[in-house]
C-alpha cells in the first residue's frame, strides 16, 4: 500500500530500538486520531540482497523482499495488538533508509523512528538515520531513545531561543502537552558574555542581562497561554550550552522538543548542532521540528555521505 499524506510514518526493521519506537507512534495516532504508516526500507547495497555463495542473484533479492514484507507484517500485527482501531497502512521501499524517510516527510503528518544513539562524532564521520533524518525531514521527527526505568516523568520540556525562529518549535511542544495532559518545561539557554541589544551597562551586570532575556522568553511566550489554556508552563533561564541543560532534563522528561535548521554536513561537524545531540545522548524522546524548509529544492541526504547504513 502506498505512502497516505498526513499520517505518522514509522520506520520499522525488526531491530531491538524501532520496537519501542513502534509502541510510540501508535499511542501518538491514536491521540492524534492519525492514521499510522509503517515504512521499511532496503538499500540496494545490504549484503541480504548479494545472498549466501551460490545463491542465484534472483533468489536473494526474492528472499530480501519476502524478510522486507515479514518484518512489516508483524509491526502491523503489533498495532492491531496495541489498538486495533488504529488504521494500518504499509510502504516497503527499495533504497536508502534515510532517503526513503526524508523522501515521505513532504507529506508525512510526522516521522517516528528508533536510535540507540553512538555518539555525536561516530554519527558525524560514519552516517546515522536518526542524525540525516531530523537534518532533512520536512515534518517533525521524533527519535525514541532508549529511556531510564525511573517512574520519575515531568512531562515536557523544549528548548526556546526567544526568537519568533523557534514559534513553530514552541507551538509544537504546548500542543503535544495540551494533548497529553502533561505539563510543560520552556527552556531558554544564553551565553551572558554575548552582547545583547541594550545599552552597555548591561554587560556588566549579570542580573540585568537575566533580566532582559526573561522578559524577551516571555513575549515570545505571549499568545501561547490563550490558545493553550490547560498547559501549566514553567519558564527556565539557563546559562550556558542548551543541549547540556536538556540532557540532564531529559532523564526527568517524557519527551524532549527541539528546533533543526537545515545546514551542509560541514557546518554541523564545525559548530555541532542542538538536536543532533540529544538525538545521540537524551535518555527520553526527542522531537525535532524543522525551523527552515525550502520547499523549492528536493529534499536529498547526499552530504551526509552515500553509505547505506541500517536503521538506527
Amino acid at each position: 500500500m502506498t505512502h497516505v499524506a498526513g499520517t505518522i510514518v514509522v520506520g520499522v526493521d525488526g531491530s531491538s530500538s524501532s520496537r519501542p519506537a513502534l509502541v510510540w507512534a501508535v499511542k501518538q495516532a491514536v491521540a492524534e486520531h492519525r492514521p499510522l504508516t509503517l515504512l521499511h526500507a532496503l538499500p540496494p547495497a545490504t549484503p541480504s540482497w548479494l545472498g549466501p555463495a551460490g545463491t542465484h542473484g534472483q533468489d536473494a533479492h526474492e528472499v530480501s523482499l519476502r524478510e522486507g514484507q515479514a518484518v512489516l507484517d508483524r509491526a502491523r500485527q503489533a498495532v492491531q495488538r496495541l489498538s486495533p482501531e488504529v488504521t494500518v497502512n504499509d510502504l516497503f521501499r527499495r533504497n536508502d533508509p534515510r532517503e526513503a524517510l526524508v523522501d515521505v516527510s513532504e507529506t508525512a503528518s510526522m516521522i517516528v523512528l528508533g536510535s540507540r544513539g553512538r555518539g555525536h562524532l561516530q554519527s558525524l564521520l560514519l552516517g546515522s538515520t536518526a542524525v540525516a533524518v531530523v537534518r532533512h525531514a520536512r515534518c517533525p521527527v521524533v527519535v525514541h531513545r532508549p529511556t531510564n526505568p525511573s517512574p520519575l516523568r515531568n512531562g515536557i520540556a523544549v528548548g526556546a531561543d526567544a526568537t519568533e525562529h523557534s514559534l513553530p518549535v514552541l507551538d509544537f511542544a504546548f500542543r503535544q502537552a495540551s494533548m497529553r495532559g502533561l505539563p510543560l518545561t520552556v527552556v531558554h539557554s544564553f551565553w551572558y558574555f554575548q552582547p545583547p541589544s541594550t545599552v552597555d551597562e548591561v554587560l556588566s551586570d549579570p542580573a540585568a542581562a537575566s533580566g532582559l532575556q526573561r522578559l524577551a522568553l516571555s513575549e515570545s511566550l505571549a499568545g501561547f497561554a490563550e490558545k493553550y489554556p490547560d498547559v501549566a508552563v514553567h519558564a527556565a533561564l539557563d546559562q550556558g550550552m542548551p543541549e547540556r541543560h536538556l540532557v540532564r532534563l531529559a532523564d526527568e522528561m517524557d519527551l524532549l522538543v527541539v528546533g533543526a535548521h537545515h545546514v551542509s554536513r560541514a557546518q554541523q561537524f564545525m559548530f555541532g548542532s542542538v538536536s543532533v545531540w540529544l538525538v545521540e545522548h537524551a535518555s527520553c524522546p526527542v522531537a525535532v521540528v524543522p525551523l527552515s524548509v525550502d520547499r523549492t529544492r528536493p529534499p536529498s541526504v547526499s552530504d551526509q555521505g552515500s553509505t547505506p547504513w541500517p536503521q538506527r
